[in-house]
């Protein structure tokens, strides 16, 4: 078994993953004044709490100020960013969940089976209980103490709350578009390559000014910005697989890897030794 724990400067990206519990990894933030994120997407889920201060939250197309004691949430490819106000201090943590993972849980609490992952409508709350809860399974999470059987009981445990709080079985799904869907599909399968615009477009069998208005106005980023995201994603994975940041940036489809760490940094408000830990 591997543990990781990024640990540099007090107010540097602090992350947490465990071999043995592939399916979640922790960051946390000491001073977000230090950060700043451009609008991105996960293929992950991701909750998050705010530990103190203040900051702006975007969530697709919608505009927050959240403080110490809000949970926010991101259904998997939700577009966010979240900044400091004002260059006031604030900080937070965050745990990303795999979708694979949340979804078996939710077909155990009793959603249907042969539905895929049930999306969140919150996008925030302030309950200090699933905040002490978020707060209680970070502590967990990073303690060495702890055995893993007690770490993925208190996954468990936590995310459970949170889908019964949150998440109520009757919950409405959101109307797909499948045009979109296929131009997306496309971009993820492909994001390490050279892509155009004509390709995608053949692609999703949609018009070029179409496919611009809309997907933004679906996705919340361009088709361009959405091919960085997942370029970015793709790159996550090679460097927890201990890849040279080097090698990663060409394999990612970056031109260099000046452009790369540009971009990474946009993305996660950490470079990528940092994440790499």
């Amino acid at each position: 078994m591997t543990r990781t724990v990024a640990q540099h400067a007090d107010k540097a990206p602090r992350f947490w993953r465990d071999d043995a519990l592939p399916f979640i990894e922790a960051r946390a933030i000491a001073d977000g004044r230090e950060v700043c994120y451009s609008r991105h997407s996960h293929a992950h889920f991701s909750i998050g709490a705010i530990t103190a201060g203040r900051s702006t939250y975007l969530h697709e197309h919608a505009h927050f100020e959240v403080n110490a004691g809000t949970v926010v949430l991101m259904n998997p490819g939700d577009v966010h960013a979240c900044n400091p106000i004002d260059d006031q201090p604030w900080s937070y943590l965050m745990l990303y969940v795999e979708t694979s993972w949340l979804t078996d849980l939710q077909h155990q609490l009793g959603f249907a089976e042969d539905q895929e992952f049930r999306r969140f409508a919150i996008t925030h709350v302030h309950d200090a209980s699933l905040f002490a809860g978020l707060s209680d399974l970070y502590a967990v999470l990073v303690d060495e103490q702890q055995d893993i059987l007690r770490k993925h009981s208190a996954a468990v445990e936590f995310f459970t709350d949170v889908q019964q709080r949150l998440n109520p079985i009757d919950q409405p799904l959101r109307e797909p578009n499948c045009k979109l869907q296929r131009a997306a599909d496309y971009i993820r399968d492909h994001c390490t390559q050279l892509l155009k615009l004509e390709d995608i477009c053949a692609a999703a069998q949609l018009s070029p000014s179409y496919l611009i208005r809309a997907f933004k106005q679906h996705y919340g980023m361009t088709p361009h910005a959405f091919l960085l995201n997942q370029r970015i994603q793709f790159a996550q994975e090679q460097l927890r697989n201990g890849k040279l940041i080097a090698d990663v940036a060409i394999a990612a489809g970056f031109a260099d890897q000046a452009h790369f760490q540009r971009v990474f940094k946009q993305h996660l408000a950490a470079t990528p030794g940092q994440y790499r830990g």
